[in-house]
């Protein structure tokens, strides 16, 4: 039957001519394939379409089979294969502004299953259709680039190395079929003036790409010994392409959005461009991706300076990978500074004082503790890099801002070898010996909470306040300063007194009371004890929160630690004595 009504077709088309197709000429057609398609003997199909003398049938009729035909290849049935075969026949032959329009229809809102299958089976076709445009594919090329590109965006991102060899949900296997589909466009437009069309619609999926998915992506070379990441070559077939449609780096990086790709409407949402190009400034300075094609006239601190608005971006986000890469570009971009050279007018600029922020977030904060640890090292390398008056400027800063006392006890150190540094002969600078460096001891040496501070929560401060007292006490000797070291000195250990006392009179009460309730087995004498404690807190957890045992040694090792505290001040106060009594300190 199914014969007889392919035959009527031929029949009828005799005829088509003079008479036109009638509506149940196409149903016909359609009932016939569709019969073929179901019963899965698309071998017969198959030959109906190849065969010579059918071709004007097919060209007319043709595409109303394509959404049957692609839905058998993905049920991968036995006769997916000779599906695949009629649909390659029906790109090459059908009209190609009706194929793009059933095309972009199959791509369109896909069930999440079916994404990375459907993509792949239809790029290649998708390909040929467009190619057959000739002159008139540039405004399709885009629309079927956003197509493709709206429904892999959907995919999981694989982080590890393991999910990109398993690639579960296809994400892999589209980015490769993605950059096969941009060859031949990628290399007609490298032929032609950037200008037209199809050059925009290239840059902007490139530009998109870096965005969704790579720079939610752990990028590395190799996934294992025996395969390369086939997201690292999607990366680099993008940052390959991008000059080659005439999209310099330099200016995508350092320039910005150029105006005449704002209005053609090259990703218009700011961010989404920040995002991008923030991807773009990894892969070239940390990836080292297309470097050697790189201009060598821009200055290490000039790539700093246009990298850090990246890198407040990234580590403004939550997210891991944004996190690793912002820390990752911020390293690679200060190791190429010279020591001691950034400018003082740099940390006037909105992200040299945002960045430091994230970074102490993140110190702080975030629960992932490799990214802790390299927050400390490019914190670190950070200060190494900037000039005398910057770093002045920098500690002042995060004294006032980083309401830490981990954060405040790591910058009181870096003052500290600062000074240290100063004293010595060729490394001599009036920002960390003279008066200059008065206002910052200030800062340091001093209780912003007066009485009220907790000693224990502020331990890190205190101890480094302490160190670095007892170091200016025993190795700066100028007169011009002392005095004003001297007064500061007496004010600052004066109010630690106070804080001492109240506070190991309020720990060694809790000692007490906590003695007390462990000769009482009673419920309510248990209940009174958690009472007793409910208020305190040691480093942001309620002391409340923890067992009994751990109470008692908080409150113990608070107690050491007072102890500690009094035996710097004691020491302090004997060198200052000594240095009166030698009359160094005059």
């Amino acid at each position: 039957r199914m014969a007889d009504q392919l035959q009527d077709v031929i029949q009828r088309w005799v005829t088509v001519v003079e008479d036109g197709l009638r509506p149940e000429d196409h149903e016909l057609f359609q009932n016939a394939g569709l019969a073929y398609i179901n019963q899965g003997d698309t071998t017969q199909l198959l030959d109906f379409i190849q065969d010579e003398k059918n071709q004007g049938i097919v060209e007319s009729m043709g595409c109303g089979l394509l959404a049957s035909l692609v839905a058998e290849v993905l049920k991968r049935k036995k006769s997916s294969s000779t599906c695949k075969a009629v649909i390659t026949h029906l790109a090459e032959t059908c009209s190609p502004m009706e194929l793009m329009l059933i095309f972009l229809g199959q791509v369109d809102d896909l069930h999440p299953d079916l994404i990375a299958d459907t993509i792949v089976l239809m790029a290649p076709h998708l390909q040929t259709v467009l190619l057959r445009l000739g002159e008139e594919k540039a405004p399709w090329v885009g629309l079927a680039l956003a197509a493709l590109q709206k429904q892999v965006s959907r995919l999981p991102v694989p982080y590890t190395k393991e999910q990109e060899v398993e690639d579960a949900y296809g994400l892999c296997r589209c980015c490769s079929a993605l950059a096969r589909f941009m060859e031949p466009f990628v290399e007609e437009v490298k032929r032609r003036d950037n200008s037209e069309d199809g050059g925009t619609a290239s840059d902007n999926h490139c530009m998109g790409s870096l965005r969704e998915p790579l720079l939610q992506a752990q990028l590395d070379q190799a996934i294992d010994i025996h395969k390369q990441s086939p997201l690292w070559h999607f990366a680099t077939d993008i940052l390959a392409t991008l000059p080659a449609i005439q999209e310099p780096l330099p200016g995508l990086l350092f320039y910005k959005a150029l105006k005449k790709r704002e209005e053609s409407g090259l990703l218009t949402d700011s961010t989404k461009a920040q995002e991008s190009r923030a991807c773009l400034a990894y892969l070239l300075f940390v990836q080292l991706i297309t470097i050697e094609s790189f201009p060598a006239v821009f200055s290490p601190v000039f790539v700093l300076q246009c990298n850090m608005e990246y890198i407040d971006l990234l580590l403004s986000r939550k997210e891991e990978s944004f996190l690793l890469k912002g820390l990752e570009l911020y390293t690679k971009s200060l190791e190429r500074v010279e020591d001691n050279s950034l400018p003082v007018e740099l940390l006037d600029l909105k992200s040299f004082y945002s960045v430091p922020q994230h970074l102490v977030q993140i110190l702080t904060v975030c629960p992932i503790q490799h990214l802790r640890e390299q927050g400390f090292k490019v914190l670190q390398l950070f200060i190494d890099k900037l000039g005398p008056e910057a770093k002045h400027k920098f500690f002042r800063c995060m004294i006032k801002t980083s309401c830490h006392a981990g954060v405040e006890g790591y910058i009181i150190k870096n003052i500290k070898n600062q000074i240290e540094l100063s004293l010595k002969v060729r490394y001599t600078n009036e920002w960390f010996m003279g008066i200059q460096v008065l206002p910052l001891l200030r800062l340091v040496l001093c209780f912003p909470r007066g009485p009220e501070t907790d000693l224990l929560n502020s331990m890190d401060r205190v101890m480094e306040s302490l160190n670095l007292l007892r170091y200016l006490h025993i190795r700066l000797n100028l007169s011009s300063i002392w005095p004003e070291l001297f007064k500061i000195k007496e004010d600052y250990l004066k109010m630690l007194r106070v804080c001492l006392a109240l506070s190991r009179a309020y720990y060694a009460g809790q000692v007490k009371n906590m003695r007390e309730d462990k000769k009482i087995q009673a419920q309510e004498a248990r209940e009174a004890r958690v009472a007793l404690v409910q208020t305190m807190t040691v480093k942001n957890k309620m002391v409340s929160d923890m067992t009994p045992e751990m109470q008692y040694q908080v409150l113990q090792c608070a107690l050491v630690t007072f102890d500690l505290m009094e035996s710097l001040v004691i020491r302090i106060e004997e060198i200052s004595e000594e240095k009166v009594k030698t009359g160094t300190a005059v």
